[in-house]
């Protein structure tokens, strides 16, 4: 059971790292590398305009997961740290059900075009077998974990409240 709780610690902190970093630098490692074949060969791979682009997409959307892991996204900080206690707890649940709200939304479009590229064998642009909703998969994955982050949140939230202590109304990516 002690590994099972140590991989499932790691993941919790450390799943959005990895996929971005994985994905920045593939994106980073296409277009240098094509870029140098561009300007001293001539030559480049029909691909390496699509991929990066698609893989964008996964650095975007848990990007967006780890920034509301750490309460980076906008919050209008400004105006709830005048609020009262009652209040700022109030606009921090407000947040969960709008996040879970727009996120069921989401992922049910994205899920559905996903599923439109796989049931018509989307190819990505330049390659001959590299399907399309690999990269499109990125979205409701995404929007998954974020509302497994909006949970996580809202039960420190809770909990804080419970036990009277102040909100993190300004985060930092550095904490």
């Amino acid at each position: 059971m002690k590994p099972l709780q140590t991989l499932l610690k790691w993941l919790d902190e450390n799943t959005e790292k990895v996929i971005i970093l994985i994905t920045y630098s593939s994106m980073a490692g296409i277009i240098f590398v094509e870029v140098v074949r561009r300007f001293l060969f001539n030559q480049q791979v029909p691909w390496s305009t699509t991929v990066p682009v698609l893989l964008f997409l996964w650095v975007t959307w848990f990007g967006a997961s780890y920034n509301i892991k750490k309460r980076t996204h906008l919050a209008l900080t400004e105006i709830r740290s005048r609020l009262s206690y009652k209040h700022q707890f109030y606009c921090l649940v407000l947040d969960a059900v709008l996040w879970i709200a727009f996120a069921i939304i989401v992922i049910y479009h994205a899920t559905s075009q996903t599923y439109i590229a796989y049931d018509n064998f989307a190819i990505v642009g330049g390659t001959d077998d590299v399907m399309e909703w690999w990269f499109y998969l990125a979205t409701p994955l995404a929007w998954g974990l974020i509302v497994i982050r909006v949970l996580q949140n809202l039960a420190k939230d809770i909990k804080q409240y419970q036990r009277k202590e102040p909100f993190v109304l300004q985060a930092s990516l550095l904490d």
